[in-house]
């Protein structure tokens, strides 16, 4: 498997404090790390294997608010994002902990692999929280009325669809340039609350050298 899974999904805020006691202080998810300069704030929040991140500058604005799964004629690509909690005691503690918050909760729904309870994020962003009723033990598995020819292929990578690179990108020349955030690694390290991965720390000096040249 190429992707070992989600990095973290990014999201705007216009008010990283109400966003910073809504997840952290409400959610419980940890508060990671973050760097701030010049009217800009990117912080990261995980919970379990996932995190999610938020930019907060001048004039960031609320998302319109669509409640989840709802069809929508705007061109949005963004729907909702679900936590996992792992028992059904948990789910319905966090309905409590979040209706105790004045916060209006949907749910619980049962959507056969899982029960979710719905709500919104101070920013009007769409999240769900959910409890496993089953494990997948075979994929993909499907319960469509007109299955895709293209599902019965499998649940694992395809070949043949998409060329093969023509060429590969030489050690030598696995460079990063200089983004936003790229102080945090080593004001990290100096505070001593960082430890640099193994495969990273093998680099040569002039690899692991950021380019000075800013980018997103």
């Amino acid at each position: 498997m190429l992707l070992t899974g989600i990095n973290h999904l990014a999201f705007i805020t216009g008010d990283m404090e109400k966003t910073i006691r809504f997840y952290r202080d409400l959610l419980d998810m940890e508060l990671v790390a973050g760097i701030g300069h010049d009217g800009y704030r990117h912080y990261f929040f995980r919970a379990g294997n996932t995190q999610v991140a938020f930019f907060e500058y001048a004039g960031a604005a609320p998302m319109e608010k669509k409640f989840h799964g709802s069809p929508t004629r705007q061109p949005l690509g963004f729907d909702h994002v679900s936590f996992t909690v792992g028992s059904r005691e948990g789910l319905f503690g966090l309905k409590d902990r979040l209706e105790a918050a004045g916060i209006e909760v949907t749910g619980a729904v049962d959507h056969g692999t899982m029960w979710s309870i719905y709500f919104f994020d101070p920013n009007n962003i769409p999240l769900e929280v959910s409890w496993d009723t089953v494990e997948i033990t075979k994929t993909p598995a499907m319960d469509e009325v007109a299955p895709m020819d293209i599902v019965d292929e499998g649940a694992t990578m395809q070949p043949g669809h998409w060329p093969e690179p023509e060429k590969t990108t030489p050690p030598e020349a696995m460079t990063a340039h200089a983004g936003n955030g790229y102080t945090m690694r080593d004001t990290f390290l100096e505070a001593g609350i960082a430890i640099e991965k193994d495969d990273y720390k093998a680099l040569p000096a002039d690899q692991k050298a950021a380019q000075e040249r800013p980018s997103t």
